[in-house]
């Protein structure tokens, strides 16, 4: 993503402010992209109304959209400034409208608004935000309420480590991707790679095995690899953070400390029962941070929902 054109901005019906829509006028302003307003809706019971004609279903079906046209249009008609397209649809699903919709129209970048728990001050992620997550091809940068201060700090995460063809062209593509906002955002740039512990087992089915040289010797293997994908992108050692423990701990945890405005992640987009019994290292991340997230699929990702 070395430009953004076109994005596709998510609006929430039942939200008072449209987070996704505000981000989307912030880049839109910095990039010079063009901007649709997207909004999905549906009611199981206009379906549900047996005494009417399909037809009939289908005029009643056509008011509420052309309603909710109206309602959103009010909405864009406070940014005077820009010429912001709309697009409202009926359907069941609305990730599967999303997707659709960034499939056949060709957007460069899907952003959407979170919920926030008032209590805890923390990120709710719903379920269109999972499946936009495992199943959109284009990235989806998932955003609250707040601004990106001038300075501020972006963090990248990456895997260094890894001998997986897909996933190193990922660390690049990650990498690059935050290059490009860090510049539309002026903001700074940090990698993080988490490491893993000596496993416990290990340490006491084999007596002869040294622990700490073992972990000094995987703390190394992962200092120096991360350090070289960091010269491969000319970014400062120092900027990098390479900590032991699990990533869904070490990257929140990262971002926490550098008050990151955005982190942005790789996802591989694991689909259907492995995704639900084994779960995604991304996704376990991505529950635990409590700020903007950009997730990106490997390319040539192709979406379950694409048609042939």
């Amino acid at each position: 993503m070395n430009t953004i054109k076109q994005i596709l901005a998510i609006i929430d019906p039942t939200a008072d402010s449209q987070h996704g829509l505000s981000r989307s006028i912030d880049l839109a302003k910095k990039s010079g992209a063009n901007i649709t307003a997207f909004m999905s809706i549906y009611d199981f019971s206009y379906e549900m109304t047996t005494m009417l004609s399909s037809d009939e279903r289908e005029a009643m079906r056509n008011a509420v959209v052309k309603d909710r046209q109206a309602w959103l249009d009010e909405i864009l008609a406070q940014y005077p400034d820009f010429n912001i397209k709309s697009q409202v649809v009926w359907h069941n699903r609305t990730y599967e409208a999303i997707i659709d919709t960034v499939i056949t129209q060709g957007f460069d970048i899907v952003v959407k608004g979170t919920h926030q728990h008032d209590t805890l001050k923390s990120v709710i992620f719903t379920p269109t935000d999972w499946h936009l997550i495992r199943k959109c091809p284009a990235p989806v940068l998932l955003v609250k309420e707040h601004a990106w201060p001038a300075q501020g700090n972006i963090l990248a995460a990456v895997n260094a480590v890894s001998e997986n063809e897909q996933h190193l062209a990922l660390n690049d593509r990650i990498i690059k991707d935050a290059q490009f906002l860090c510049e539309l955002a002026n903001a700074k740039l940090n990698l993080v790679n988490a490491y893993p512990a000596t496993p416990v087992n290990i340490a006491i089915e084999i007596p002869e095995f040294n622990p700490s040289v073992y972990n000094e010797s995987v703390k190394q293997h992962h200092l120096e690899s991360t350090h070289a994908l960091a010269d491969k992108h000319q970014i400062p050692h120092q900027a990098c953070a390479i900590e032991e423990g699990l990533p869904e701990d070490v990257i929140p945890d990262v971002a926490s400390r550098l008050n990151s405005e955005l982190v942005v992640i790789g996802t591989v987009g694991r689909t259907g029962l492995s995704a639900a019994l084994v779960g995604n290292t991304a996704e376990h991340v991505i529950d635990s941070l409590d700020c903007d997230v950009l997730a990106l699929k490997p390319d040539g990702y192709k979406s379950p929902l694409a048609k042939d």
